[in-house]
């Protein structure tokens, strides 16, 4: 079924949809979509429906009768008639939706279920007996029903552990952000070092563009700054409270204050569990559960370190939040009370390089080497990319490593295949090259397999000096990343 002319990338998802929403076999399917919220899955299903004249209903925030009252009128204009349905329960609008699959495969969309199950716990157990097996009204049916809301937490536990519809599922679709080359293409924004500014404020999330800042991208590098003041730090726009909003959007997170500071600590610099503790003023132990909770909402990331088992850092997942609580919080009142916010953007450029340029170049340098670097970059394909910290005995410290990467040979075995660092705003010359060649060393010592053969890359947004150039083009150990290379579409894999 041809992908929608308006619809911007998402082949892979929508050939998933397609495929599940048009199989004529005999038998209904159960399907679950989620996501993080603004990614486009009420498009994707939109869409679905329209092109296959399938049945979709998007769910409010309301109390049980009210669902079942707006589902009968929906259910009703969509089978023309005269007057709305009536549904006692939800036994009978399962019976209803598996209906109207009986002479053809259809797709039916319940989005936003979460606020359904809210008001109705049983909801999950109703749609298990209804697509039992044997049951004659799903046997008898070819209705393709899916799933979707945006809670992560709520739909990460639809089908796990005991839950009810746990191996019920035909489809299970995670509809992700765009990385950062799609999202530059999606912006209209040619320039890497822009298209990187720009998504790091905003990620790759699409209706940040469209619904929230009105197809309104920076037109020049030297409209960046302007097109913060008029899209982010304005009073008046969808995305200057939107970060606050995302976490209002979540029903697990009871204590708002709580998670915004948790946040406002990793965004700050503090991304390990004690660090976080010491920014909050409470013991490590007290953030087990808010930290175990973010990371189910979806919002952050527990990260491994590469070379120490029992250390963890956490990073932030969405950068909007990032950029929120390192530049916007801090001075939220003057933001919400200045005519002209020029000023104050330029006394936060500090904490703007500092605290969110800085951490996401490195993930994206991270994210890149992984997933979208030329094949023969390294002499294995990266099975495992991550940071990490090397102790140097010799010299009582340790060293932080921005990128990691590990292949995997033929016996399964880790191999190191290189080691790097990043900076965005930093010149790299030879004492970047001897600092990476002194922790490969150490690593080598250390009997880490195929250090001593291990890459060292620089990743550089400000370029490099002519002394590392001439290095690199002489030994084939010292690999040369800059921002140009992280947005060479013809990186990506085929």
């Amino acid at each position: 079924m041809p992908k929608p002319d308006e619809m911007f990338d998402r082949t892979s998802e929508w050939s998933a949809l397609s495929s599940f929403g048009t199989d004529e076999r005999l038998g209904a399917t159960l399907g679950i979509v989620s996501g993080r919220r603004r990614q486009g899955k009420t498009f994707l299903l939109r869409a679905l429906c329209q092109a296959t004249g399938g049945f979709y209903f998007a769910a409010d925030e309301a109390t049980d009768g009210e669902s079942l009252r707006q589902i009968g009128v929906v259910l009703a204009d969509y089978l023309h008639s005269p007057a709305p349905l009536v549904f006692g329960d939800w036994h009978s609008v399962l019976e209803a939706l598996l209906a109207l699959g009986r002479e053809r495969a259809t797709p039916v969309v319940i989005d936003e279920l979460p606020y359904l199950v809210r008001s109705n716990p049983r909801l999950p157990s109703i749609i298990q007996n209804a697509l039992a097996p044997l049951s004659e009204d799903r046997d008898a049916s070819r209705t393709r029903l899916l799933l979707c809301g945006s809670a992560m937490s709520f739909m990460g536990r639809l089908l796990s552990g005991n839950a009810p519809l746990r191996g019920r599922a035909g489809l299970e679709l995670v509809v992700p952000t765009l990385d950062h080359q799609l999202a530059a293409e999606f912006w209209g924004i040619d320039d890497p070092a822009t298209a990187l500014k720009v998504n790091a404020i905003v990620g790759g999330t699409p209706a940040y563009r469209r619904e929230y800042a009105r197809d309104d991208s920076p037109t020049s590098p030297n409209d960046f700054d302007a097109w913060v003041l008029r899209t982010v730090l304005s009073s008046a726009s969808p995305l200057f409270r939107e970060a606050r909003y995302l976490l209002a959007d979540e029903p697990e997170l009871q204590d708002t204050s709580l998670y915004h500071s948790v946040l406002a600590a990793i965004a700050a610099g503090n991304a390990n569990r004690g660090g976080i503790a010491s920014y909050l003023g409470r013991k490590s132990g007290d953030l087990a559960h808010p930290l175990n909770v973010l990371e189910d909402c979806g919002l952050i990331t527990k990260e491994p370190d590469a070379f120490k088992d029992n250390r963890t850092v956490f990073r932030i997942n969405e950068p909007l939040v990032t950029f929120y609580h390192a530049v916007m919080r801090p001075i939220w009142s003057d933001l919400e009370h200045t005519h002209d916010a020029a000023r104050l953007w330029q006394r936060s450029q500090r904490r703007f390089v500092g605290n969110v340029l800085g951490p996401h170049f490195e993930h994206l340098c991270r994210h890149w080497t992984r997933h979208l670097a030329p094949g023969d970059l390294l002499r294995d394909h990266p099975h495992r990319v991550e940071r990490g910290t090397v102790n140097d005995p010799a010299h009582k410290t340790s060293h932080e490593v921005d990128v990691v990467v590990f292949g995997l040979d033929d016996d399964n075995r880790q191999q190191l295949l290189a080691i790097g660092e990043a900076k965005w705003g930093e010149t790299m010359g030879m004492p970047h090259v001897e600092r990476l060649r002194h922790i490969r060393g150490l690593l080598d010592a250390q009997g880490r397999l195929a250090a001593g053969i291990a890459k060292v890359i620089c990743y550089s947004g400000a370029g490099f000096t002519g002394e590392l150039r001439a290095e690199a083009a002489t030994e084939s150990d010292v690999l040369l990343v800059g921002i140009d290379d992280l947005y060479r579409r013809d990186s990506r894999d085929a």
